[in-house]
């Protein structure tokens, strides 16, 4: 039987959404792993968090930026989270559209308060106050819970967004949500090791984002996997160019290239250690950039594939 998603018109997203859900990704995905890692981390691993922090905020304002021009109206961008009659805050639990502009606003504010305290702890601002939004203080330590909390669901969010809607493909599987999270968390891993300098390598935490990066890839190839799977029948509208940039652009070069990589640069055999280091090759950063790539060319798949499909 075909679905009734077949019958309904597509809300015309293109390039600014695709871009939306992958920054947007990326500002979740950095934020939530510079707070485990200041959480969590060793004392010499503060800098490769600040690395996050410094992604998290520009990102976080230009995925906000990038939806309200996609808006048919810009100017009333406001009228997602206040009521245009009442003036009156406006939020509707039921619906992802409006959660995820108000989890986008407030992650925002926790994300310019982090970034402030990484410029302070890096000696760019003399305000020393603002380093207490970052642990190990109780203040610190409260923004990086609740702005990583924030982080991880604007991360995954755009998903379910895309699921609860009544289009071919994205409201045939209820993976979507699944499959962005761990996609934003593979692309913020490789950004920080793409940004990681030369001289941090010999870092413990280096190695840790590395060792994650390697097992969020392989997570990712069995959720792409079950998504095809899920999708049943619906699969079939990916026989066609869709298909083929979801296995070569996804799957092949955002995900097993950067995984032979990974093998190739010998990630385990580095321990962290004081006086250990990485080998000093290309294989770290292309892989990281595979990554980012794949990444990106998931959305792309998943928003336009949609869109493509007509009664």
């Amino acid at each position: 039987m075909i679905p009734s998603t077949f019958f309904t018109a597509p809300p015309e997203w293109r390039w600014l959404i695709v871009s939306y859900f992958f920054i947007g990704g990326l500002a979740g995905g950095c934020f939530f792993l510079a707070a485990l890692i200041d959480l969590f981390g060793r004392p010499e691993d503060r800098p490769i968090a600040r690395l996050g922090y410094y992604v998290a905020f520009p990102a976080v304002v230009v995925s906000g930026i990038l939806l309200i021009l996609d808006l048919s109206v810009p100017t009333r961008f406001w009228h997602m989270l206040i009521e245009s009659k009442t003036l009156q805050p406006m939020l509707k639990p039921y619906s992802p559209m409006s959660l995820g502009s108000w989890a986008l606003l407030i992650f925002g504010g926790f994300s310019f308060l982090a970034f402030l305290a990484a410029l302070t702890d890096a000696g760019r601002l003399r305000a020393r106050w603002l380093a207490r939004f970052r642990p190990p203080g109780i203040v610190g330590t409260l923004v990086a819970l609740i702005g990583g909390t924030l982080g991880f669901f604007v991360a995954g969010y755009t998903g379910v967004l895309l699921a609860v809607t009544n289009r071919p493909i994205w409201a045939d599987t209820p993976l979507l949500g699944l499959n962005f999270l761990i996609s934003a968390a593979s692309t913020s891993a490789a950004l920080l090791l793409l940004l990681v300098p030369r001289r941090w390598w010999t870092l413990p935490g280096v190695h840790a984002l590395r060792r994650f990066d390697v097992i969020v890839l392989v997570l990712e190839l069995v959720a792409i996997v079950a998504l095809v799977i899920s999708l049943g029948p619906m699969a079939r509208a990916w026989l066609n160019a869709w298909g083929a940039l979801l296995l070569v652009g996804v799957v092949i070069v955002g995900i097993l290239a950067p995984l032979a990589l990974h093998v190739l640069d010998g990630p385990w055999r580095a321990t962290g250690a004081r006086g250990r280091s990485f080998r000093r090759d290309l294989a770290t950063p292309i892989a990281a950039v595979l990554v980012l790539i794949g990444g990106f060319l998931f959305r792309v798949v998943i928003v336009l594939s949609a869109q493509g499909i007509h009664a």
